[in-house]
């Protein structure tokens, strides 16, 4: 049976397809789009002349150094402007006090000095927190008597971190290990040894989430204790509970009034409503982390020919970006990047626009 226009329920005038009848009406009236300037390059490194592959993160590797600049060189070709630096750490370097973590010849500063020198207009972010150097796995300080993450003892640590990889040339510093106050402390010891143009991007809403697992494999740095120890395996005393949202706008306001430059949602995809609201809270840029499970899922499904990879990714981070994030941590930001720019070059094919 057809439906007359007469049995409508709506005036005919109200047809909100009209505007997006085309290519070039849907491209006026687009609300958000994606660029390679959004996104920042995980890159992992370690002290080895071989790469490893991370077999739980296919098409991602724990890089040499030197690998490490051809890495950036290509990235950089592909118009990314922005890498974060993390350290796979061999045992050996690992202690409870953490202090690889501020060694100034330790793997990061070298890592920043090589590529600050081959590629100065680069944008290098260097992670800030301890578990890659804990012995216990842990992003603090932990007191094994009663298993505490020591948040005040931690922090100390962070700064000395932080000033270490200012030193060595790194542009942002990006403390990932929640603990209380730290962005205040470090921006004062930043600025206390000459580093006030270092900038602070704060893991402002960093929760305890189930999809850090592969990233844990590529850097060996997931908790661990002996059994019968009072030790946590769990990072929940300080990383967020992922039922909360309005503790993170309490993280935020916190965040800002320490001095972060940046703030950061991670994970992003099941955290879109946080981004969300830190984004309608604050008038400071919003970052997002697309994280390891997250790329790990994609990368399955694709592989089993469940989904198009390169539709889903470019979905999943417009998301992204239509939740409020004005930057995105992912490790698809080459292949994002390739794919927008063959987008742009079909855009006008034989006198006529396209999707």
């Amino acid at each position: 049976m057809s439906i007359q226009s007469s049995t409508l329920h709506f005036p005919p005038s109200l047809r909100p397809r009209r505007n997006r009848s085309t290519p070039v009406m849907r491209a006026a009236v687009r609300e958000t789009w994606l660029e390679a300037s959004h996104f920042v390059l995980p890159l992992f490194v370690h002290d080895k002349e071989e790469d490893e592959e991370v077999t739980s993160m296919p098409g991602c590797s724990r890089l040499s150094l030197m690998s490490l600049i051809a890495e950036v060189e290509g990235a950089i070709a592909d118009g990314i402007g922005m890498v974060e630096v993390f350290p796979a750490v061999p045992e050996a370097l690992k202690t409870p006090g953490a202090e690889e973590s501020y060694n100034s010849e330790g793997l990061v500063p070298r890592a920043v000095r090589m590529l600050k020198s081959k590629f100065p207009s680069l944008v290098v972010v260097t992670d800030v927190a301890l578990d890659p150097y804990n012995s216990l796995g842990h992003d603090g300080i932990v007191d094994v008597s009663t298993g505490e993450i020591l948040n005040d003892a931690s922090v100390a640590v962070l700064c000395r971190q932080a000033v270490c990889h200012a030193k060595a040339g790194a542009d942002i510093i990006a403390p990932s290990d929640m603990m209380d106050g730290r962005v205040a402390a470090i921006r004062t010891a930043l600025d206390a040894a000459g580093y006030p143009q270092v900038s602070i991007l704060s893991y402002t809403a960093k929760y305890a989430s189930a999809f850090f697992g592969p990233f844990r494999d590529a850097l060996d740095s997931a908790p661990r204790c002996d059994e019968g120890s009072k030790v946590p395996v769990h990072k929940k005393t300080y990383q967020m509970d992922p039922a909360n949202r309005r503790e993170a706008l309490r993280e935020a306001a916190l965040d800002e009034a320490e001095g972060a430059d940046i703030m950061m949602v991670k994970p992003a995809g099941p955290y879109l409503d946080v981004i969300a609201a830190l984004r309608s809270a604050s008038t400071l840029p919003i970052a997002a982390y697309h994280v390891s499970g997250e790329y790990a899922m994609i990368k399955a499904a694709c592989a089993n020919g469940w989904l198009d990879e390169r539709r889903v990714v470019l979905e999943t981070l417009l998301g992204m970006r239509r939740a409020g994030a004005d930057i995105i941590f992912t490790y698809y930001a080459r292949a994002a990047a390739r794919w927008l720019a063959e987008d742009a070059g079909k855009r006008v094919q034989g006198g006529q626009f396209a999707d």
